[in-house]
Formats: C-alpha cells, sequence, structure tokens
C-alpha cells in the first residue's frame, strides 16, 4: 500500500497538530507514508525518529521555487505523484487543484475535506471528520521523539545539570503580536529565581525585534541564560528535553516541546485558544482581562508575569 498525505498549512505548529492524524492513517493501514508540505514546516528537522513517514516531498509554490505553481506546475506535480504510484491520498484541506491533480495522477482512492469549505474550518476537528470516512477517532496529542544518546549529548555539551530547574524559554514568533515584550520575560526570570536554582534556554529566531528581546534578557540575566539562536531546529530539540519545562509565546517551539512531553505554558496573545490547548502538555495563558483570545486580541501587553509564575510552580510541584 502506498499512501500519500497532503497537508499544505505553512507553519510548523500547523505541521505538528497533524502529526497525530497521519500516524493514525499509518497505523491503519500498516505502512508508512508520504507527505506532500511545504519547505516552510520544516519538518524534516523534528520528524526523523517518526517511522510512520518514510518520504517527504517538499510543495514548492515559492519565491525561490515554483516548480509547482501556476499551470505548468500543476502538470510537474501530477507527473511526480503519478510516478510513485500512490494507492491512496490524504488531502487535509478543501483546495480542488489537489483534488484534481491526484485524480489525473491516477490515484484511485482520494480522501479528503469537503471542497471549497475553509472559511471557518476548525484545524482539529476538519482532520478528525476526515478520519472518521476511514473509521478513526482520533484525540489531538501529538508525540515526536529525540534519541536518549542526543539527550545525553545535549546536556553534556551545555553543561545542562539535573539538580537546576532548566526552563525552556520561547521567545520568538511568527509575528510581532505573538511576541511578549522582553519585560514579561524578565518580570518572570526574577520571580522565578527568588525561589528556585534556575536556568533558562532562551529559542528564537534571527529576526530583529526577536534578536532585541533576546539581547534585553540576556543584559540582565546572561549568567542563568543559554542562547539558542544560532541552532537549528533538530539541535534545540533534545535541550528541550533536558528542560523541567517550556514557556513560550504562541510559537513552533510551544508546539515541539509539548510534542516532546514537557510541560509547556503557552502565552496566548493573538491567536485562537485552540492553538495553546490542543495537547495535555498545554497549559495556556490568556491576557488579564480577557475571557478568550483569537486573533486580533492584540493581548501580549496584558500577559502577567505572576501569573505564568504561579502556573510555574503548580507544575514544577
Amino acid at each position: 500500500m502506498n499512501i500519500l498525505v497532503i497537508q499544505n498549512r505553512m507553519g510548523i505548529g500547523d505541521m505538528v497538530i497533524f502529526l497525530p492524524f497521519i500516524e493514525a492513517i499509518a497505523k491503519k493501514y500498516n505502512t508508512s507514508v508520504t507527505l506532500l508540505i511545504k519547505e516552510s514546516t520544516k519538518a524534516r528537522e523534528y520528524t526523523n525518529n517518526l517511522n510512520f513517514i518514510k518520504k517527504i516531498i517538499y510543495l514548492k509554490r515559492n519565491k525561490k521555487n515554483d516548480l509547482h505553481n501556476g499551470l505548468s506546475g500543476f502538470f510537474n506535480l501530477k507527473n511526480e505523484l503519478k510516478n510513485n504510484s500512490f494507492d491512496k491520498v490524504f488531502i487535509f484541506n478543501s483546495s480542488i487543484r489537489y483534488r484534481l491533480i491526484c485524480k489525473i495522477a491516477g490515484i484511485k482512492n482520494i480522501y479528503q475535506y469537503p471542497l471549497f469549505d475553509k472559511k471557518g474550518q476548525h484545524v482539529i476537528e476538519a482532520a478528525q471528520n476526515l478520519l472518521n470516512k476511514i473509521d478513526l477517532n482520533i484525540e489531538s496529542n501529538p508525540q515526536i521523539k529525540v534519541n536518549e544518546s542526543s539527550i545525553k549529548l545535549a546536556a553534556h555539551k551545555y553543561s545542562i545539570k539535573k539538580n537546576k530547574i532548566n526552563i525552556l524559554l520561547g521567545i520568538g514568533g511568527s509575528g510581532p503580536t505573538k511576541r511578549m515584550p522582553a519585560e514579561k520575560f524578565k518580570e518572570f526570570i526574577g520571580l522565578a529565581i527568588k525561589n528556585h536554582d534556575c536556568m533558562f534556554y532562551l529559542a528564537t529566531g534571527k529576526n530583529k525585534e526577536e534578536q532585541l528581546i533576546l539581547n534585553n534578557i540576556l543584559s540582565s540575566y546572561r549568567e542563568i541564560c543559554v542562547s539558542l539562536d544560532n541552532n537549528s531546529i533538530s539541535e534545540i530539540l533534545p535541550i528541550i528535553k533536558n528542560c523541567k519545562i517550556s514557556i513560550c509565546n504562541d510559537s513552533s517551539f510551544s508546539h515541539l516541546s509539548a510534542a516532546l512531553n514537557v510541560p509547556t505554558i503557552v502565552l496566548m496573545s493573538d491567536t485562537p485558544l485552540l492553538y495553546g490547548s490542543y495537547s495535555p502538555n498545554m497549559y495556556p495563558i490568556i491576557p488579564d482581562g480577557m475571557e478568550n483570545v483569537s486573533h486580533n486580541s492584540n493581548g501580549k501587553e496584558k500577559i502577567n508575569p505572576e501569573k505564568i509564575y504561579k502556573k510555574f510552580n503548580l507544575i514544577i510541584s
């Protein structure tokens, strides 16, 4: 059985969310599957230890590579899929384009979301409904794996001590409204070190604003902070596994931490609460004065470091 899964959302978090559904398909048919996904998911950095994934094909529809874009791209992708001789495809979107490509490529069994039904689509419920078609009822609890040897190597390389409370701080974010100000993290760090012996591992990217946040935190707490902005995701994963807890903006690291079975406090300021609560390893914090959070909530200035600290204390105890 040769199975293709198409997931065209662009984020790392989106890809992590879909992993339980992809795994369930593989188990149902007792075979590993091929993924057609966007390169921006960076899936190869965190799925290499997942034996239910056989191969990853990156969808090339961007400025750097438009092989699969437009009319010519339609047929390029059709030919690529046809050459793989897939028996079944599961399309985790409502696009007519992918359905037609798969049909013309000769894939006989096509399972897909309802066509033209993207508006207001619930990311998890839509996937669950698709798998109901093959009699699968799947809960959302993504899991990724890191080799034990990698975890030990990271502990040695970064002198991570088990007698300390090691904390991953995910201070980056995909947009400015998701990035907590440096002062919020610094206030939490100040509260945490009053009563606990902590080390903080700061995960972020090279974006200018993220670097400003990083350097602001380091200016006050350099001796107890380790910057990870020069590390790849695959290098950061074993560091996360050495941590007792993660505290992250709604970012790739909140999803990755939770999928590594590390308790993860997710600071939700400007995206639907779902993205910080779908895993049993997630503990969302929402802005003061709000009962819920969604797009355009713009609540990052109302995230309360004392609430983070109280949640942190409950989890580590």
